[in-house]
């Protein structure tokens, strides 16, 4: 199955936090999209494995992505080397994305910036053909994506571009709160955590809602990119208010 979106998160929920709008607005526009979770997020404080497995089904469902997996790399403990690089080699030749959406380089969790550089050279090696990989015991195609953006996350970094995703808000936030044992949920008897707060999950439609007016829109979501982009008309660009 080609992928036109590929998404990575280090932990189950950083894609719909970061990215669930994207995704939602290039759905609705007909292009198939794809979750990849490098760990299972089994060093959260709440929840347990299994619960974090059903509410990222859960969220992908609400989401609509074509296809969600699970890498089972040592959430906390995982590192930048071969093996790792590997893993995500086979998904990006598997799944032949245009675009992969991946974390942060610079966050207060330190997965998130591990993650985001291992994700990026992984997508450059996927394209040099003298790496061998195999799926189902075929050797895999190479390739090599167009673009490797990455999503803003805790931390604010100053976005390369912003995408309008008012449209998308609710369902991206419905996406979040998939994860019931994880966010702000007074019903549950779980230790509070820096996400489990009312004000945590307000702080998600904020940043949006500040990205989104950084373009003139509803709401947003913000992403870098170390490679230059270039357009081919301006009729793509949003149109601002004076």
């Amino acid at each position: 199955m080609k992928l036109d979106i590929l998404a990575f998160g280090v932990h189950p929920d950083d894609v719909e936090l970061g990215c669930a709008g994207t995704l939602l607005a290039a759905i609705a526009e007909g292009k198939k999209a794809g979750i990849i979770d490098l760990t299972r997020g089994e060093l959260g404080t709440r929840g347990t494995v299994e619960t974090r497995r059903k509410e990222a089904a859960a969220a992908a469902a609400i989401l609509g992505v074509s296809v969600r997996e699970n890498l089972g790399m040592a959430d906390g403990f995982f590192q930048n080397d071969e093996s790792n690089q590997r893993l995500v080699i086979q998904a990006i030749r598997k799944y032949q994305p245009d675009i992969i959406l991946a974390n942060a380089f610079s966050d207060r969790h330190p997965d998130h910036g591990r993650s985001a550089k291992l994700v990026s050279d992984a997508a450059f090696l996927a394209g040099l053909r003298k790496i061998e990989t195999a799926d189902d015991g075929k050797i895999q195609p190479v390739w090599k994506p167009a673009y490797v953006f990455h999503y803003i996350q805790d931390r604010f970094i100053e976005p390369g571009f912003v995408m309008d995703i008012t449209d998308h808000i609710d369902k991206k936030m419905e996406s979040v709160m998939a994860y019931s044992t994880q966010f702000f949920n007074p019903a549950l008897d779980e230790p509070q955590t820096y996400i489990s707060s009312s004000q945590f999950k307000e702080s998600v439609v904020a940043r949006a809602l500040l990205l989104g007016k950084r373009i003139g829109v509803g709401y947003g979501e913000g992403f870098c990119t170390e490679k230059t982009i270039g357009i081919s008309s301006f009729d793509g660009l949003v149109k601002q208010a004076t």
